[in-house]
């Protein structure tokens, strides 16, 4: 085959190749091109198919190396299958290391990262994804062309320009790569531990601290990255399946070939203007449940005929109730928190939803009707810690003056109690730390361990041999920027009064450093990435008991420090796949993080400043800092109290201990039932997605992940399976349609209207819905005893 298109390639004559069309022409003019050689040499039809469009269009352009650098590609590709599918296995040539990308990433990630941050702080948050990013830069590079001038330039001998060429692959990767580095799926973890200290427990270490705490720990994760790429990046058996996603994506943006409507039912418009048409759309319509009309955001109708009716509204609120009928026309209760639902397989939806109806649902009944955990004090479902007279709890009174447990004042104040729900989150984590366990080694164990032992021996794929024409990274840089980022974690731990003992800090990233391999291999294989958060605040509970702000540190050092650490590797595995330089992507995502955790800092504290009862119940707009909130109480049940006092035998909570054994039995049972019947639907059971799914309740209700499961399943499994051509062309750019034109109204709404106290209008379709039980969180079954408080008698 190969010498056949060689023979066709050198031996074409220049009639024609140049009978019709002399220069580069849309796609037909280049397929045309690849036909007359086809038509008049022999040609092989086992050629790939997918690289006839790129041929045809190097053969228009004369371009011989190219047309041999293609065709000598047929003969090596990646030995998996869907890496095949997803990426090329040749190199496009083409700048990426120009003003264009850096500016374009720059602006994308200072914007994204300051939208990500403002919005984290309300309820339900809104956070813009990879896919959104990677959709939005697309037209701001082909903008940039239109307006930019096509000037060369020359400085310090070199010779430059605004346009180099049509906006490129490589130069939108390096845009998407630096949003990524910047905030992967949300704000910076660290803006928790400092909304928590200032807004909870009213100190604040100031802006030295607090820029220290974000850069470290949002960079820390690089230089391990880095370090480790030739385990996790290098080896072809090191897939990155989320990354699949997005090449398929960067390639169907810069193929500029029209709709097909045969191919997409029927459907005609450009991908791109119904993007804008969808954006416009969500724009205009959430005026109506943001401010209109509010009672649509959470349509909790049986809550509106009886607002004061407990059983009512425990069992059919939004707010603090399980929503039995979960309604809402409000797409920020759809996807603020747990993100578009047009994104997850079916199977992962359906597993979430079964996890969040079982044990969300049908267990909290149960188990708060039961009167067990003292439940009937309390709301069924809320993010907030209570005291034995059913109020917050105040830990301020189990402090002492270095804001660590005061065990007398603990002893004569009250033990901490949860809502039904935020009790049962914690069982669920703990059963989801031995499900993923047992099931990945069930499930994936022969297959880890078979590309585990490929990305030591396994010879350079097509990629890495692509790779290797460019310089490479030297490992002293990234090991010196770690050691940098370290010297700064330690002066945020130890120059202010935190408690974290230096050898406490090492140990955090000694758990970062060595989880980092092994979890990333099982990342890069079977796209589940084992989260450490819990088990660092059991560590740091039983260490260094009744120290809440070193607890948050440790558990931020040990968890995002490695969970930072994948969401690098996965940016270095997404440039080796597109062929960006290894230099370039360095110093892109270097800057991009550096720069936004500075960023985001200066939101947090600009929102503290100027949004008017944040943090609060009180807050405009629902600024509540529901993340933070959570963040505050678990510092509380690990960092102050300690899980010693908590879930140790003959503590209030200790029977959540047996989810550990549920969590790794389960996978077990459904492994062999699977075995038995492999083609039932028990195929498509994943236990620790059932387990820890709905992990972001709270401050997630159920309300949001059953809304987000109805649309997720008619759209990735009803208009998928019916309507395959217009889902793949038109499903993504629906959901970032929706996220962006959902954030831009948003924001217009808080700094127009919220923040220059707007009168909201006045009528039964705001006012309907703020003062049921379930809004003000006062849906419960039992009033405090006469003797004063509910609970134990003692407690120590």
């Amino acid at each position: 085959m190969l010498r056949n298109i060689r023979n066709s390639i050198g031996g074409r004559s220049t009639d024609a190749t140049a009978s019709g069309n002399d220069a580069i022409g849309p796609r037909e003019s280049a397929e045309r091109q690849a036909a007359q050689v086809y038509s008049t040499h022999e040609y092989d039809p086992n050629f790939p198919s997918e690289k006839l469009e790129d041929l045809g269009t190097a053969i228009a352009n004369h371009d011989l190396e190219k047309e041999q650098a293609i065709v000598e590609s047929t003969e090596e590709n990646s030995p998996y299958l869907e890496v095949r599918a997803a990426v090329r296995n040749y190199d496009e040539e083409a700048p990426c290391n120009t003003i264009r990308a850096w500016c374009i990433g720059l602006f994308l990630a200072t914007i994204l990262s300051a939208i990500n941050m403002f919005f984290s702080m309300r309820a339900p948050s809104i956070t813009i994804t990879s896919i959104v990013t990677q959709l939005i830069a697309y037209p701001i590079g082909r903008g940039w062309d239109l307006v930019m001038p096509k000037k060369k330039f020359k400085t310090f001998g070199r010779e430059w320009s605004f346009v180099p060429g049509p906006f490129n692959q490589k130069e939108h990767v390096i845009a998407v790569v630096m949003a990524n580095a910047s905030f992967g799926g949300g704000a910076a973890y660290s803006t928790d531990i400092l909304l928590a200290q200032i807004s909870q427990y009213k100190f604040d270490y100031g802006w030295g601290f607090g820029l220290l705490l974000t850069i470290s720990t949002q960079c820390l994760g690089f230089g391990l990255a880095g370090v480790c790429r030739r385990f996790l990046v290098w080896p072809a058996a090191m897939i990155w399946p989320a990354n699949l996603v997005n090449t398929s994506l960067f390639y169907a943006l810069h193929d500029h070939s029209k709709t097909d409507p045969v191919a997409t039912n029927g459907w005609r418009i450009s991908r791109y203007r119904f993007f804008l048409y969808i954006l416009i759309g969500s724009f205009c319509w959430y005026w109506v449940p943001g401010w209109l009309f509010q009672a649509l955001s959470v349509f909790a109708f049986p809550t509106f005929i009886a607002p004061n009716n407990v059983l009512v509204n425990q069992l059919f609120g939004g707010w603090t109730g399980v929503s039995l009928i979960p309604i809402t026309f409000d797409w920020t209760q759809i996807a603020g928190y747990i993100g578009s639902p047009l994104v997850p397989p079916w199977h992962a939806i359906g597993n979430t939803v079964f996890g969040t109806v079982f044990f969300y649902v049908l267990v909290s009944i149960a188990v708060h009707y039961s009167g067990a955990w003292y439940s009937a004090y309390l709301p069924i479902s809320d993010s907030h810690s209570y005291d034995n007279t059913a109020h917050q709890y105040n830990v301020s009174r189990i402090l002492d003056e270095n804001h660590r447990l005061d065990p007398a004042k603990y002893e004569s104040y009250s033990p901490l109690f949860l809502s039904t729900t935020f009790a049962m989150s914690y069982g669920l984590s703990f059963a989801a730390i031995a499900a993923v366990i047992v099931h990945t080694a069930l499930y994936h164990g022969k297959e880890i361990w078979y590309r585990m032992k490929s990305a030591r021996t396994q010879e350079d794929d097509i990629h890495m041999k692509l790779m290797k024409k460019y310089k490479d990274s030297p490992d002293w840089w990234y090991l010196g920027f770690f050691v940098i980022m370290l010297a700064m974690g330690f002066t945020a731990a130890l120059a202010w009064n935190t408690g974290l003992e230096w050898w406490a800090f090492i140990i955090s990233i000694v758990i970062a450093a060595v989880w980092l391999v092994p979890v990333g291999m099982i990342q890069a294989v079977t796209n589940i990435q084992i989260g450490l958060n819990v088990i660092t605040e059991f560590i740091i509970g039983y260490m260094t008991p009744g120290r809440p702000i070193a607890m948050m540190m440790f558990k931020t050092y040990g968890y995002i420090t490695m969970s930072q650490a994948l969401n690098f590797t996965q940016g270095l595995k997404l440039g080796h796949y597109m062929k960006v330089p290894p230099r370039t992507l360095f110093w892109a995502q270097v800057t991009a993080a550096l720069w936004t955790s500075v960023v985001q800092v200066a939101v947090m504290y600009w929102a503290l400043g100027s949004i008017k009862g944040i943090c609060t119940k009180a807050a405009i707009n629902h600024f509540t800092c529901p993340n933070a909130t959570v963040f505050f109480n678990a510092s509380i049940v690990w960092g102050v109290i300690g899980p010693a006092r908590m879930f140790s035998p003959g503590q209030i909570y200790s029977g959540l201990m047996w989810f550990f054994l549920i969590g790794a039995v389960t996978p077990v049972i459904f492994y062999f039932l699977n075995r038995r019947f492999p083609k039932s639907f028990l195929r498509y059971v994943n236990w620790p997605v059932i387990f820890s799914g709905s992990g972001l309740i709270p401050p997630a209700t159920p309300l949001n992940y059953l809304a987000w499961g109805i649309v997720g399943f008619v759209f990735n499994h009803h208009i998928r399976k019916r309507f395959a051509g217009w889902w793949s062309s038109y499903n993504y750019l629906t959901s970032a349609g929706l996220d962006v034109g959902l954030a831009l109204c948003s924001i217009l709404i808080v700094l127009t209207l919220s923040m220059t106290n707007a009168k909201e209008p006045n009528w039964w379709g705001n006012n309907v819905g703020k003062y049921t039980m379930d809004a003000e969180g006062t849906a419960i079954q039992k009033g405090v005893p006469d003797i004063g408080y509910f609970g134990p008698a003692e407690w120590h």
